[in-house]
């Protein structure tokens, strides 16, 4: 029981792990124990992070430059991944970004893009680890999908069809890795105060009082809000959790 909530001994890869919620969860797994790879296109970004990691937490941190829109890339970087730690315990699929257009607006390549970044890679990356999780006798994917998932956005068209494929997507992964002891599940964020969303107040005009006015707690969440429960769908404490998609939004999708 005391290890319930332990990463010790294990390895998790977060793509997208340089900055926002993908670091707030590394941080939050390096906090028990895991030793983390941080999977991402900024090096630089990359190597801060990493560097901070190794210094606030004494875990391993392997940094892998990889543009998760390349097949190749990311087939590279689990071998990297292989060939420093001999094994892959936990996915988090956190790589993202967002094209605010309406439908009318946005331009194929663009759509295209969109649905590459966030939902093609979680995908390819999920399927090229499956084989290194089966063999140590199971593992944790962890998709992060977004409260698009389950509402609308008139600018959200791209971005919503993705992340409400990713709950699709885990679903169907969780369904057929279950007699490989992969737990498959997704976290839903909330209003989170990151690079993206703070550009999203910007281009939306009074985006912050209309979170602020719905959410119940009556703040913005941070990227460490979400450490908490990737960690708990990382250990062995959700070992019999799979398939769901984990709202962590301070109840705004509970309030009217």
């Amino acid at each position: 029981m005391k290890d319930m909530f332990s990463l010790k001994g294990k390895v998790a890869i977060v793509t997208g792990g340089n900055g926002g919620i993908g670091l707030g969860i590394a941080r939050g797994f390096a906090s028990v124990g895991g030793d983390i790879v941080i999977a991402a296109r900024n090096a630089a970004k990359s190597a801060k992070a990493a560097e901070a990691i190794r210094k606030d937490f004494g875990v391993k941190v392997l940094e892998v430059e990889v543009d998760v829109r390349q097949e190749k890339q990311i087939q590279g970087m689990v071998k990297k991944v292989l060939d420093a730690f001999g094994r892959i315990d936990v996915l988090v699929n956190n790589a993202g970004i967002n094209i605010r257009k309406f439908t009318q607006d946005l331009l194929i390549t663009e759509y295209d893009e969109v649905l590459e970044v966030n939902l093609r890679s979680a995908y390819l990356t999920s399927k090229y680890v499956y084989p290194a999780m089966k063999k140590v006798g199971g593992g944790k994917i962890i998709n992060i999908g977004s409260m698009t998932s389950i509402f609308g956005g008139g600018k959200l068209i791209a971005y919503g069809t993705s992340k409400g494929g990713i709950v699709a997507m885990t679903r169907a992964m969780a369904v057929g890795w279950g007699t490989d002891n992969i737990q498959v599940n997704a976290i839903l964020p909330g209003w989170i105060d990151t690079e993206l969303t703070q550009r999203a107040r910007v281009e939306l005009e009074g985006l912050n009082e209309k979170v602020l006015a719905r959410t119940p707690m009556g703040r913005w969440g941070k990227p460490e809000d979400l450490a908490g429960t990737a960690v708990y769908l990382a250990t062995a404490a959700s070992d019999f959790i799979t398939g769901v998609a984990l709202p962590v939004d301070g109840g705004y999708a509970v309030s009217i």
